[in-house]
């Protein structure tokens, strides 16, 4: 892959954690991503995945290395990316659509512009209707929704996604997981996604990361071919079930040390 087109760059990517003992979360992880994939990191429970997102979110320093953006280096420095955590974190005081619009809102977009903007997205999406309710009158899937929609609205060109379908029941994961592919493939934004799930991150990505157990390293990259628009039958295909097993594979070699920060 060429660096000199990458949209995100991790470059030697360390990170020691101190306390009543060192820890080392991270050694030596580098990657380059070009603008408008969908690439998924995924690995045992304590390998970094969460530190990398952390550290691409500004949230964290890393001990060693740095992140680039268009080829700036941005280590540090927060809001170039939109993250989205697995708890969709809407405000229960806030109505669906101004929940949406809690991003842009940040961004200093005012309010009546901000709603009539993201108004036709909630309808677009699955949200039409709902735009006035509350959170705590919503499905955990449409909760979902609402959380992803704020922050792609957020208008940044880089989304983080950590694991934001593992705690929905088995259906409507599935419906999210297409859901999102047609929003990606509506606004073309870079996304990064973190998943436990092998079939979920073969199905969503054009390119796969394999981390290695901490101290978190980067074990194996790999483009997944399966033809776009992807639709479900694919996951019964013979070459849907060859990525699968090549993933089971790098992940079975190593068993993950015992409790570490993901």
């Amino acid at each position: 892959m060429e660096t000199l087109s990458a949209k995100v760059e991790l470059r030697g990517l360390s990170q020691i954690f101190f306390g009543e003992r060192e820890v080392v979360a991270l050694e030596s992880v580098s990657l380059a991503i070009p603008a408008g994939r969908f690439v998924s990191l995924i690995g045992p429970s304590g390998c970094g995945k969460s530190t990398i997102f952390n550290i691409l979110a500004g949230l964290q320093r890393p001990t060693k290395g740095a992140v680039f953006i268009d080829g700036e280096n941005v280590t540090g420095h927060i809001g170039v990316v939109g993250y989205m955590l697995q708890k969709d974190l809407l405000l229960p005081w806030r109505t669906v659509l101004d929940n949406i619009i809690l991003g842009m809102e940040i961004r200093g977009v005012p309010v009546r512009e901000a709603r009539a903007r993201s108004l036709p997205y909630l309808y677009k999406y699955g949200l039409g209707g709902f735009e006035n309710q509350y959170p705590a009158t919503l499905s955990g899937g449409m909760r979902q929704r609402a959380a992803l929609l704020r922050t792609l609205l957020y208008d940044c060109e880089i989304i983080l996604l950590d694991e934001p379908f593992g705690a929905l029941d088995a259906q409507t994961r599935v419906r999210m997981q297409e859901w999102l592919l047609q929003i990606w493939a509506d606004f073309r934004k870079t996304i990064i996604f973190v998943t436990h799930d092998v079939d979920e991150a073969v199905y969503l990505s054009d390119e796969i990361y394999v981390m290695s157990p901490r101290p978190g390293r980067l074990k194996e990259h790999f483009e997944v071919t399966l033809e776009r628009p992807r639709p479900r039958r694919i996951v019964n295909s013979a070459a849907f079930a060859a990525y699968r097993e090549h993933c089971l594979e790098l992940l079975s070699h190593d068993a993950p040390e015992e409790s570490a920060a993901a």
